[in-house]
């Protein structure tokens, strides 16, 4: 095979796999949406469901679940990135990085981003009854921020290890110390890709169902306290599927289409955040 027939093998590949992965992301917007939108209505929007937890033919909407979600996306989120940027830093060469403990560490949380969601839900559900905890929103933030926490840490620091190291040194020239280099210079380099690592990290807490199946419970009502069971928007849609009723199946793919709304909003929310924090970065 000469070259020019191996590049235009290689290309067409290319344009199948990147075929493939679009078509198949077109289908699933375009299977949810067509589901979802009929039944999307300001009650669905603006109510909780009447009787039956998600399983429920009485009526209502999903107002329970939206908002379980956002409480549990948003809790998580917010803790695991305060744990997550310092340790991200601690493991850069100026700090930890050239040490064995790091190293142990990375593989650490690389065996933890690789674990499937629900052991870490078996695990929150252990350690709930070990304590006498009963499933509530407290449980499934605990939980989705252990499962977000090697995500972020990760990410951030394979995007602060990009940073030029003579930017670095350009600080400490001008006389700054590493902690003012890494807060004052550092950081603004970043900043976009700690954004995305966030996202990241939202999108996939937001969307797990396994992990707050046993920890974080299901209920018709909003939450009160962090003590009270939270619905989620993943479960509604684990849960009405399955169901043979036509109208909670409804609901099932109309939760399935908010879900996905939200995603594409924090997306592009991202991407606005980033592309203002860009203009720091040095080339």
């Amino acid at each position: 095979m000469d070259r020019v027939t191996e590049e235009r093998a290689m290309k067409g590949l290319m344009i199948a796999a990147l075929t493939i992965v679009v078509g198949s992301l077109i289908a699933i917007i375009g299977v949810v949406v067509w589901k979802g939108l009929p039944s999307l209505s300001i009650e669905m929007l603006t109510e909780t469901p009447r009787g039956g937890y998600y399983t429920s033919t009485g009526g209502g909407g999903i107002l329970n679940a939206i908002v379980g979600s956002l409480y549990l996306a948003f809790g998580s989120t917010l803790i695991a990135l305060v744990i997550s940027v310092p340790a991200a830093f601690a493991l850069q060469d100026e700090y930890l990085g050239r040490t064995r403990y790091a190293g142990r560490l990375r593989l650490a949380l690389d065996v933890l981003w690789g674990t499937p969601s629900i052991v870490y839900g078996a695990f929150g559900f252990i350690v709930m009854l070990y304590l006498g905890i009963r499933a509530s929103l407290l449980g499934g933030i605990i939980v989705l921020t252990l499962l977000q926490i090697p995500i972020m840490i990760r990410a951030m620091e394979e995007v602060i290890r990009m940073v030029p190291r003579e930017i670095k040194e350009a600080s400490a020239v001008l006389g700054a110390t590493r902690w003012e280099t890494t807060t004052r210079v550092v950081v603004h380099q970043v900043a976009p890709g700690i954004i995305t690592a966030v996202l990241l990290a939202f999108g996939r807490g937001i969307g797990d169902a396994a992990s707050v199946l046993f920890t974080a419970g299901y209920t018709d009502s909003l939450p009160g306290s962090l003590f009270e069971p939270v619905a989620s928007l993943p479960l509604a849609v684990f849960f009405q599927l399955g169901m043979p009723y036509p109208e909670v199946q409804a609901r099932a793919y109309t939760a399935a289409l908010i879900l996905l709304v939200i995603v594409l909003l924090l997306s592009l929310a991202s991407r606005a955040l980033a592309k203002r924090f860009r203009k720091n970065i040095l080339r």
